[in-house]
């Protein structure tokens, strides 16, 4: 269920929900459900669940030598919100970051969601990697909240990357946006949905 349904169904009373943030990488889901368990009794119409971007870490090599190596200290947001609504029957809301990810991997990202019948997404552009001053893009990547909700917009239009496409099906996301009121980069594309 979308959450714009949620909201009018709550039919004006406020609405208790979480934010998640993934295991660590090596821990397990279960960690997660034994934390989660005790805030059930909240009924929780819908649970957001956080996305990172990688981080960078120095290993030292033979010699005193550093080498710089990418990782994703907590990776998983797709199967975590399969799992949650699998296992608590809730709706999830993953976050889509523009940081960290390709155009091609955001869009591969939201179909698996899709398929796994993931009805809402939270976009936004996430923070900078924590040894740089400012958000830099990846070279193929989304550099603002307003042009990974283009692209999300254009899914559920049936407009993918892949302009070859014979007869795409259109995806059906409710979307929410986290970006900076002051900017109107939005307003052409929320005009048009």
């Amino acid at each position: 269920m979308k959450v714009t349904e949620h909201l009018k169904n709550g039919n004006g009373n406020t609405l208790f929900t979480l934010e998640i943030l993934p295991p660590l990488k090596g821990e397990n889901i279960k960690s997660l459900f034994n934390n989660m368990d005790p805030l059930m009794e909240f009924k929780p119409p819908f649970i957001d669940v956080t996305y990172h971007r990688e981080e960078y870490v120095f290993k030292k090599k033979a010699g005193g030598l550093l080498e710089k190596i990418t990782t994703r200290k907590r990776p998983g947001t797709v199967g975590i919100c399969a799992a949650i609504q699998n296992h608590y029957k809730i709706d999830t809301v993953p976050h889509i970051i523009c940081g960290g990810f390709t155009r091609e991997e955001t869009e591969n990202a939201l179909i698996d969601l899709n398929f796994l019948g993931v009805d809402n997404v939270l976009v936004l552009q996430g923070d900078a990697i924590k040894t740089e001053s400012k958000f830099i893009a990846e070279s193929d990547g989304f550099g603002y909240a307003s042009e990974l909700l283009e692209h999300v917009v254009n899914m559920n239009r049936g407009i993918y990357l892949d302009e070859e496409l014979h007869d795409p099906s259109p995806t059906n996301f409710c979307i929410g946006v986290a970006g900076y009121p002051e900017s109107t980069l939005m307003l052409p594309i929320l005009k048009r949905t």
